[in-house]
C-alpha cells in the first residue's frame, strides 16, 4: 500500500533541496528519517518533517507494519519565483530572487519494479 505526502511553496531552493533528497530516495523508512535527522542543511528538517507525515498518513490508511516502509518516490519541483528589489548605487537596483519549492514523498511498503 502506498502513502504520500506534498509540500507547496516551500522557500527552500529546490537545486538545494534535491541534494538532500537523493540522500533518502530508495532508503528504508527508519534510515532516512536517521539520515535526515542528522543532517545541517535546513531542507533536511523539511523533508524529515514531510516524511513523519507519509509514516502518518500511512497509519491511516491502515499500513501494519511501519518499518517495512520505504521512500517509494522523492521529487522536488521549482514553485513560484518571489522577485525583490534592493537598492543599489547611484540610484539602481539589484533584482534578489527567493526561489521556492513543490516536494512530493510516496512511501510505499512493497518493492516493485
Amino acid at each position: 500500500m502506498e502513502s504520500s505526502a506534498k509540500l507547496s511553496l516551500a522557500r527552500l531552493s529546490p537545486r538545494k533541496t534535491r541534494t538532500v533528497a537523493d540522500l533518502v530516495r530508495g532508503k528504508g523508512i527508519q534510515q532516512a528519517l536517521n539520515t535526515l535527522s542528522f543532517l545541517p542543511n535546513p531542507s533536511a528538517q523539511i523533508l524529515l518533517k514531510l516524511l513523519k507525515s507519509a509514516v502518518a498518513n500511512a497509519e491511516q490508511k491502515g499500513v501494519n507494519d511501519i518499518d517495512k516502509l520505504f521512500v517509494k518516490t522523492i521529487f522536488v519541483d521549482g514553485g513560484a519565483v518571489l522577485k525583490r528589489f534592493v537598492p543599489r548605487a547611484m540610484g539602481r537596483a539589484s533584482k534578489i530572487r527567493k526561489p521556492t519549492s513543490h516536494i512530493s514523498v510516496v512511501l510505499s511498503d512493497t518493492k516493485t519494479r
